[in-house]
């Protein structure tokens, strides 16, 4: 039986809703909030209901402390904060996970910050919103961060690619991870969101590097380039992960679409949980 894990996972309360809703009205986006009720926001019990409905073991939730940044969105100003995720982890032990956006303009005292959240073993790997800063994947600001990573054995998620808030795209262009891959060879690197619009890009990153992988968080299989269906299907296998990015996607939907792939059952469950299982080390076995 394959233990799905999703890698990356925003706040699911329906508190949750209203800040998404905020935020793309700040921006004047024409974005819409999921509200299916089948697979939209809800209180922890339901969710923990619905997962176990799909077979889905985890998720790891992206969880920061208050940030300032330019421009309309900031996207501290959705995800969940420390202790929401801390109360779900005491609540559902081995269901909820953290992943800890760390604050690029925080100096020592943002590693302090994230060394005393990286504590917590439920606290699996660090989270790089570079569109937050403006900076590419390997800006010197990041180097403390990627330096903690190794120390203790914990992978760095990157959102790559573009950004649904009005920010710029470019800093998260997935040939940015060249340099860390290189001066990090022990920190596994996860290029979120498959890359978009630079998909090939993050595939030949993942090629090349034994310690990047690919995340497809945010695009449903529905939306995958032809060349991201035969990564996964080919050398791919142990390289790529099943996330949502909820609210972005549903876990049903995602799943579901999922179903349609013609994978083998092996790569069905390296993809959907077993390389997540390899790349974020304090996860169980």
């Amino acid at each position: 039986m394959t233990l799905i894990i999703d890698y990356l996972c925003n706040g699911f309360l329906p508190s949750a809703s209203e800040a998404w809703q905020r935020s793309i009205e700040a921006q004047g986006l024409s974005l819409k909030i999921r509200q299916n009720p089948d697979d939209g926001f809800c209180d922890p019990s339901t969710l923990v209901e619905r997962m176990d409905a799909l077979g889905i073991s985890a998720l790891q939730i992206v969880m920061s402390d208050e940030q300032h940044h330019h421009g309309a969105f900031n996207f501290s100003d959705v995800t969940a904060r420390y202790d929401e995720v801390s109360d779900l982890v005491r609540s559902y032990p081995s269901r909820f996970y953290g992943l800890w956006c760390f604050d690029a303009n925080g100096g020592i005292a943002g590693v302090e910050r994230a060394r005393e959240v990286l504590r917590n073993d439920w606290v699996v790997g660090l989270y790089n919103h570079v569109h937050s800063w403006d900076r590419p994947f390997d800006h010197a600001d990041f180097y403390p961060y990627y330096m903690l990573a190794s120390e203790l054995d914990i992978p760095v998620v990157m959102q790559a690619g573009t950004s649904g808030g009005l920010v710029p795209s470019e800093c998260g262009h997935p040939i940015g991870v060249d340099r860390p891959a290189i001066y990090f060879p022990t920190v596994r690197f996860v290029l979120s969101h498959t890359g978009w619009p630079w998909v090939d890009e993050a595939i030949a990153m993942a090629l090349k590097f034994p310690n990047v992988f690919l995340g497809t968080a945010a695009y449903p299989a529905r939306h995958w380039s032809s060349s991201l269906v035969e990564f996964l299907r080919g050398p791919g296998r142990t390289k790529t992960l099943f996330g949502t990015n909820f609210p972005t996607v549903g876990h049903r939907n995602a799943l579901e679409q999922v179903s349609e792939l013609d994978l083998t059952d092996q790569t069905r469950e390296d993809y959907l949980g077993g390389t997540a299982r390899r790349v974020f080390s304090r996860l169980p076995c």
